[in-house]
């Protein structure tokens, strides 16, 4: 047994502090939006977008309401549109308080690599860069291992590094993890996963 992405979402929502301001990074971590309590935190969006809400039910579309990932979002009472410039600033200043990015291969070192595979098309890394170094806290949001069962929590990266020692907590599949220097620190696990298959599943010694 594992998590799903639904539980994986349902998860990492825990982690979100009342009234904070917090970025939701593209794939995996724009589910989280689904599972945040109404007015429990304000989610902002790097394209220009503070006061986030849920995805838009079937019909309900605006197309002029997007996320950074293209998709059509809602906006809670209150929200506000502005320019990605002015998004940037907020970054860059230090007011996000928190972001939950997806990732590629994170190191038990809080290392973060997620906007290149090598050999791979680059599309670009977008805010990511900016995300790691500026916000209060990074928490990635991940599948445990590749498709190919490859280790994606690693003892040192070998893809292209994002940041280096940014990332607080890993949320996958298989449970919560925290980068601890040399090892990661299993926090939770999901139901049904033993250690034993979380060791083997993870690239660096568990603690």
């Amino acid at each position: 047994m594992s998590w799903s992405t639904e539980d994986m979402a349902r998860r990492a929502a825990r982690e979100i502090p009342q009234g904070s301001i917090v970025n939701l990074g593209i794939g995996l971590p724009t589910q989280v939006a689904d599972y945040l309590p109404a007015g429990h935190a304000w989610l902002h969006s790097e394209n220009g977008l503070l006061g986030m809400g849920p995805f838009p039910l079937e019909g309900d579309e605006d197309p002029n309401l997007i996320n950074a990932g293209k998709q059509t979002v809602t906006v809670l009472p209150g929200g506000a549109t502005f320019d990605s410039a002015q998004s940037f600033a907020m970054i860059r200043g230090g007011h996000v308080d928190l972001a939950i990015l997806g990732a590629m291969q994170i190191a038990c070192t809080g290392d973060l690599a997620n906007w290149a595979v090598p050999g791979g098309k680059v599309m670009g890394i977008g805010g990511a860069m900016d995300l790691a170094s500026g916000a209060g806290r990074v928490i990635a949001m991940m599948q445990h291992v590749t498709k190919k069962g490859e280790h994606k929590l690693v003892a040192r990266c070998d893809y292209p590094l994002t940041a280096t020692g940014v990332v607080a907590l890993v949320v996958t599949d298989l449970g919560v993890f925290e980068p601890a220097g040399d090892r990661f620190r299993v926090v939770e696990l999901a139901p049904g996963v033993s250690r034993e298959a979380a060791a083997k599943a993870t690239g660096a010694p568990l603690s």
